[in-house]
């Protein structure tokens, strides 16, 4: 489970197969999604997530890579970290894609617990020699204003504080809009399929250059 979505507006603030493909960057990518629900399909049909659009996309965009969702519903950052370091043995990956953190603000963790297990994480993955792309996540208005704030900094500052790429929010669009109700399955926590699409291209937008350079 991952951030609660509530009646209140959030604060403002990852398939098919690459068939005949031709690689528009370096061959041999493997991108590493770890995430928490909202990238393990929790409620989906398989195939309809945004890591499984991703793979499409990449197709689509004619860009070598394999994608591996590493991604566990429930997961904490704690979790996250723990489970890293044999999925880089693993899967050998060019790139990793951390999005957690929700969970950590679920059971009211200290902030500077998850801002640790974040950092790590990524100098973990850079030390595997891998490069790293942060995926951020913000609470409900409910959980109080500075909490909310210095919850969504600690990933931009974990980012600039390693060069790692950043989504500021991968809800945008999707739990700070007005239809924002309709989007959420009826456990008001996790996005509809028809949300995924738009979380992908949060995502993508910072993904396709940070693939190709």
């Amino acid at each position: 489970m991952v951030l609660l979505h509530c009646s209140l507006l959030l604060a403002a603030a990852l398939g098919a197969g690459l068939g005949n493909a031709v690689a528009a960057g370096p061959a041999g990518k493997t991108v590493l999604v770890l995430g928490d629900s909202l990238s393990a399909e929790y409620g989906l049909a398989r195939g309809t997530g945004w890591v499984a659009l991703l793979e499409q996309r990449l197709a689509r965009e004619k860009i070598s890579a394999r994608v591996v969702n590493a991604s566990i519903s429930g997961d904490t950052t704690s979790g996250g970290r723990s489970r890293l370091p044999a999925l880089l043995q693993q899967n050998k990956p060019s790139h990793v894609v951390i999005e957690l953190g929700g969970n950590d603000a679920l059971r009211g963790l200290p902030l500077d617990m998850t801002r640790d297990n974040l950092l790590a994480m990524v100098r973990t993955a850079k030390a595997n020699g891998a490069k790293v792309m942060v995926v951020g996540m913000q609470v409900p208005p409910n959980y109080g204003a500075r909490y909310g704030q210095d919850f969504t900094a600690l990933f931009a500052s974990v980012a600039s504080a390693e060069g790692a790429a950043l989504v500021p929010f991968l809800l945008t669009g999707v739990a700070d809009g007005p239809q924002a109700d309709k989007l959420f399955q009826p456990d008001r926590i996790h996005p509809l399929a028809a949300a995924h699409p738009r979380m992908l291209a949060n995502v993508w937008a910072v993904m396709k250059p940070w693939l190709l350079k």
